[in-house]
């Protein structure tokens, strides 16, 4: 069942009419549009409420942020990450999502549409019209303009009462609690004046430690009484919204504004570390830049969750805008790019080494802001961009990011001029997109490209990837002697170490794969025992994990299921801590038929079921080589066998039912996350 939300906030207030309207909404109307002023709380409230349906419905229930997306092009990429869909599809990527929802029982969160109304109307309208149990929960300035929506506009608090209860609450958490009588009728008077906007509230209580609330009722007072006598365009609560955020920088100290302003690249949450890397310059130094988070936080222009800073998405605009008229917005979009490209580096750097997992989970957690610093580059530098992208390509498409790898690899090609081995690396990560998505007759011909371009540079590491990416499209048409032969070749050639380079580990492992293919099971096994033990050595989690696999089908082949099953949960266990989604499917479907085998038909049924969804949700009908299809065959029938028909039948509709990621936690004896 899919849940994927965020972490509810804790100062929730009020809105218990608002949230019963929107409940009742939700139930009778497919798409519903919270719509309201930046600042009034239409994300909370609508997280709030898609947490209600989680708990009384059971139904999945999905969030997209969309803010952080600077136009159209990652939209529907953005959404099928969110209801966890890989595409791996030769269809459009808006088919391909339709597809994957058409059968289930979802709510989808869409927050932040007003930049992208017309992108999401189109989006919504056809999903709306492919999946009959889709629900489209949508947070907008303005309507969607879809038939059939319905709006819910949403005030701001009442200043009486729960804006009061707000100012209150955050006050007392940032450890400035209000409670004298004289400062309770300041606040009251202070949450009128503020329309009762929770923005303006909660930054508001963020002067309180510098000022008491006397003193922040009464400077509010004025500036508010000079922005109504301006008469600007808009109602009041955006003049309130538009004051305070106003008011909150000019409280800020420089190294806070100037933070404030860099601080607006970023797409996402960020660590300090980062924040420094990218900020720091100028009159801002890298101390500096640490005390001006802290007080940012202080003043809740920024919010902290654990090491993360973040930044609300209208404090965020104000800081843009500042950014701008600094003359700072091309300078730190290139300090903002060079990082995310120095982390991309390091990631490749350390590929072979003990790191290899935590470079994973970092190139997935920057996901957002890597996409945006491709982006500004293929504006800027579009040979940087092929650069970056064709780092990128290979771990994106192993982990759940096969469409967004495809379409930036197809557009830095088009705009680079640059003929390097980058161009190469580039080529190749596309070939691999390609053999991913079964087009293998255009990664055969991308593979024997950069083969020849990787001879004319002298480049035997990249002649190797190429030569890997060469085997795997063979295997993978069912022809393992055509693919060792081209790996034995390229291994013999290489010379050096056996396992010193990525590109070795890879051929190496495309030749076990052959090796078990064409039955020689004895040199397969040799060779995959070897070729985990230098993975072990190195803390190298990729290649150990496809050797795992294939010490497990070949313990299978050779009637030894108990060693199957232990093989194919330690492969289990290495794709999930680099999130490899597409090792996850196959491995699931090794470690069913190795339990069936032993006997375990409960928990075959469970693995194989858990390991339908992995593969649906990468919308692609492979699933690995030829050899696993009898494998597959000889597991369903020997779990019927195990269970009787009904009771397989029962046993598979309960796993296919469930969260994929707690079967698997399950079956490898685990509640919680890696460690």
């Amino acid at each position: 069942m899919l849940r994927n939300l965020p972490a509810l906030p804790p100062d929730f207030v009020g809105r218990g009419d608002e949230l019963a309207h929107l409940a009742k909404a939700l139930h009778e109307h497919r798409i519903v549009t919270l719509t309201g002023a930046g600042g009034v709380g239409k994300s909370r409230l609508a997280l709030q409420a898609a947490d209600r349906v989680l708990g009384a419905d059971g139904g999945g229930v999905a969030w997209a942020d969309l803010w952080p997306l600077q136009d159209d092009r990652l939209l529907v990429a953005t959404v099928a990450d969110a209801v966890d869909f890989s595409d791996h599809t030769t269809q459009t990527a808006l088919d391909s999502l339709a597809g994957w929802l058409s059968g289930k029982d979802v709510l989808l969160v869409l927050d932040s549409c007003e930049h992208l109304i017309g992108p999401c109307r189109r989006m919504v309208a056809q999903l709306l019209s492919s999946c009959p149990g889709l629900t489209v929960l949508a947070t907008s300035r303005e309507p969607l303009g879809i038939p059939g929506e319905h709006l819910v506009a949403l005030d701001p608090l009442p200043p009486a009462t729960d804006a009061v209860e707000l100012f209150c609450r955050r006050a007392a958490a940032a450890g400035t609690p209000v409670s004298a009588p004289a400062d309770m009728v300041a606040v009251a008077r202070l949450c009128r004046r503020l329309e009762g906007m929770p923005l303006a509230v909660e930054l508001i209580t963020g002067q309180l430690a510098q000022r008491t609330v006397e003193e922040v009722d009464l400077e509010m007072g004025l500036r508010l009484d000079i922005a109504a006598g301006a008469a600007p365009a808009g109602p009041p609560r955006h003049r309130a919204v538009r004051t305070t955020i106003g008011w909150s920088h000019e409280l800020c100290t420089p190294a806070e504004r100037l933070l404030w302003a860099r601080m607006s690249v970023f797409r996402d949450g960020v660590d300090t570390a980062t924040a420094r890397t990218v900020c720091a310059g100028g009159p801002l130094s890298a101390e500096a830049v640490e005390h001006a988070l802290d007080g940012l936080v202080r003043k809740s222009v920024l919010t902290r969750e654990g090491g993360s800073h973040r930044m609300l998405d209208t404090v965020r605009e104000y800081g843009a805008m500042w950014l701008e008229q600094l003359g700072e917005s091309t300078a730190v979009a290139r300090r903002h790019a060079d990082h995310f490209l120095t982390l991309a580096r390091r990631s490749r750097d350390g590929w072979l080494g003990e790191r290899q997992a935590h470079f994973y989970g970092l190139l997935g957690s920057a996901h957002t802001d890597l996409c945006a610093a491709l982006d500004h580059l293929l504006d800027d530098r579009p040979d940087t961009a092929l650069d970056l992208v064709g780092l990128l390509g290979f771990p994106w498409s192993c982990c759940g990011h096969l469409r967004e790898a495809s379409t930036y690899l197809e557009d830095a090609l088009a705009l680079s001029d640059a003929s390097g081995p980058e161009r190469t690396l580039a080529l190749w990560a596309l070939g691999v997109t390609r053999v991913l998505r079964g087009e293998y007759a255009s990664a055969l011909q991308l593979a024997e490209v950069c083969r020849r371009r990787a001879d004319l540079q002298e480049d035997a590491e990249g002649a190797l990837h190429a030569t890997y990416l060469l085997g795997l499209a063979h295997l993978l048409q069912g022809r393992p002697m055509v693919a060792r032969h081209h790996v034995d070749g390229a291994l013999l050639g290489a010379g050096g170490t056996a396992f010193g380079s990525a590109g070795r580990l890879m051929c190496h492992l495309v030749r076990v794969f052959a090796l078990t293919a064409e039955g020689m099971l004895g040199e397969a096994r040799r060779t995959a025992t070897e070729l985990k033990q230098g993975c072990v050595e190195r803390g190298e989690w990729w290649t150990r994990s496809y050797a795992d696999y294939q010490l497990a089908l070949i313990s299978l082949f050779e009637d030894r299921a108990g060693d199957a099953t232990a093989h194919a949960l330690s492969m289990l266990d290495g794709k999930r801590r680099i999130g490899d989604s597409f090792g996850l499917a196959l491995g699931l479907d090794l470690l069913a038929a190795a339990l069936a085998a032993q006997g375990a038909g409960e928990r075959a049924v469970a693995a194989f079921g858990a390991g339908e969804t992995y593969w649906s949700a990468v919308g692609h009908p492979q699933r690995g080589t030829p050899e696993l299809g009898p494998v597959r065959e000889r597991c369903e029938s020997t779990a019927r066998s195990l269970l009787g028909d009904d009771g397989y039948e029962e046993a598979l509709l309960r796993s296919t039912l469930s969260d994929p990621e707690t079967v698997l936690l399950g079956l490898l004896g685990r509640s919680g996350p890696v460690s």
